[in-house]
């Protein structure tokens, strides 16, 4: 593997049952689902340590994140190779057909609440589809408190509590580690995150796994323990546009953990190279990615991985319709 060159690398989806999730992923990623149940993740590109995602193409292909992780991180990542023993990232398409849990994830200083592995968990969200009606949850509304909470729990009432938006295509959602939330019914996303997976249910709307027959765990003190009560949120972020004709794109997320940007365009733009590590996801229309003698087309659904030491790469998108993609990076 070692004296392999690296180059842009797509990922095979690791598709995650989940009691809330549909069927919509298949067809988004023009894919296959296992069996008939219903699936809620699509993992695109994890390096978590029983479900790292394997390459998809070129000589690397069947080759995990992890061992590319381990063989060449510093290709992988440049200066940011050093800060990061597993990839810090992890991306995912989310199909919620019916309402999450009302959840919070901890941060990186919970050291107490992680299990042994993982780190915090601040992440975003970009919608790709909302259903009439549908409905995300940030935050609490003003005057919630950690009495009130509690006792708004007590009498079954917590989505009271709760600071809340009707999505539209295209709102994006950030979340840093501490902000309680939930997705409602009928939603189709993208998600970007710390490379974490731990999760404290708050409530789960008396819900019944049919598989169990019974409630689905709580984890209310470990969430009450990681809970920012002073995120009074309900709405999706304001994009930054930066930038002016083919090179205008929109700022949606800037964190210590990581970027996000959005851009559209019917014109060839340079993507990647500067020694940084970038992703790009297409979520409308369709591209061509140039780099060196490579080309390889770009679907909506579709996730690359730029290596730092891959010089610029070169987008081309469909002259008639265009591309809209995101584009994520490490921050500096």
């Amino acid at each position: 593997m070692d004296d392999v060159p690296l180059y842009p690398l797509r990922f095979e989806a690791i598709f995650q049952h989940r009691l809330w999730g549909g069927r919509r992923l298949g067809e988004f990623l023009r894919q296959p689902l296992p069996d008939d149940g219903p699936i809620g993740e699509a993992w695109v590109l994890s390096d978590q340590p029983d479900q790292p995602t394997r390459v998809a193409n070129g000589p690397l292909r069947g080759q995990t994140l992890r061992q590319l992780m381990e063989h060449s991180r510093n290709g992988l990542l440049g200066p940011d190779a050093a800060k990061h023993e597993r990839f810090p990232l992890l991306l995912k398409f989310l199909d919620a057909r019916d309402t999450l849990s009302v959840q919070v994830h901890p941060d990186d200083h919970h050291e107490h609440l992680l299990p042994p592995g993982q780190r915090g968990k601040t992440e975003a969200w970009v919608v790709l589809h909302a259903e009439p009606g549908s409905c995300i949850y940030v935050g609490f509304k003003p005057g919630v408190g950690p009495r009130e909470l509690r006792q708004a729990m007590k009498e079954q009432r917590v989505a009271e509590c709760l600071a809340s938006f009707a999505p539209r295509a295209g709102d994006c959602v950030f979340l840093p580690a501490g902000t309680v939330h939930a997705l409602g019914s009928g939603l189709l996303l993208f998600e970007v995150q710390q490379n974490s997976d731990v999760t404290f249910r708050l409530h789960d709307w008396d819900r019944i796994d049919a598989k169990t027959g019974t409630p689905r765990q709580l984890h209310v003190e470990e969430a009450l323990a990681c809970i920012d009560f002073s995120m009074h949120s309900g709405r999706p972020v304001v994009p930054v546009r930066e930038g002016d004709g083919s090179l205008a794109r929109e700022r949606l997320v800037s964190c210590k953990h990581f970027r996000l940007w959005r851009r559209r365009t019917r014109q060839p733009v340079a993507v990647g190279g500067a020694g940084r590590c970038t992703i790009l996801t297409c979520t409308q229309g369709a591209a061509e990615l140039q780099c060196g003698n490579q080309s390889e087309t770009i679907r909506c659904g579709d996730v690359w991985l730029l290596p730092a030491a891959v010089a610029n790469c070169r987008l081309v998108p469909n002259p008639v319709h265009g591309a809209e993609l995101l584009e994520c990076g490490l921050t500096d």
